[in-house]
């Protein structure tokens, strides 16, 4: 994405708002434009991060999954938030991730203008590229605001997507095995 122009985005913001007919004259509101602009801004703007892998010297060659990580997101056509948590699983290879680096994967492919389907494949396809696994998978959760808050306006509702690549998807009992571990046990 192109550097944001906080400026310009406030500028469209105050527009957008009085052209929607809100009234920004209120000393509660003056600044809401500003405070728009740099909320988006923080969403859509993914902090900077490096892959940290290890070798896999100790063979490990079970399933490693990280459960319950936070999804913020934007949905691509109405710029609504979606919000959700994703479980994603790796049998490794030659390396192994840090894990603290599952949570900053997802965030970098989420904070974008996004539909959760292809969130879902980008941070499986990184997975097994970057780090050569034998099978990566990625559940995501989420609760979308365009459908929750306008047209259908069904709260509550939830959309699961999932990506299975390599022995996830290939081997029934890898998968299953994946899967089960995706579900918490509270």
């Amino acid at each position: 994405m192109a550097e944001p122009d906080l400026v310009a985005a406030t500028a469209a913001a105050h527009c957008l708002l009085t052209s929607l007919g809100v009234e920004l004259y209120s000393e509660s509101m003056a600044k809401t434009p500003q405070r728009m602009a740099a909320a988006l801004v923080e969403l859509l703007t993914p902090r900077p991060f490096q892959p940290t892998t290890f070798p896999n010297d100790g063979g490990y060659d079970e399933l490693i999954v990280a459960r319950g990580i936070p999804v913020r997101s934007l949905c691509e056509h109405h710029m609504l938030p979606f919000v959700g948590i994703a479980h994603i699983g790796y049998l490794p290879g030659e390396r192994i991730l840090g894990l603290s680096k599952l949570a900053r994967v997802m965030e970098h492919f989420s904070r974008r203008p996004q539909v959760q389907e292809r969130l879902t494949t980008q941070v499986s396809a990184w997975l097994r590229d970057q780090l050569g696994a034998a099978g990566v998978g990625v559940v995501i959760e989420a609760e979308h605001l365009c459908m929750t808050l306008r047209g259908v306006q069904a709260p509550g509702t939830t959309t699961v997507t999932s990506s299975l690549l390599g022995v996830l998807r290939e081997d029934a009992r890898t998968r299953s095995e994946f899967l089960a571990l995706t579900h918490s046990t509270r």
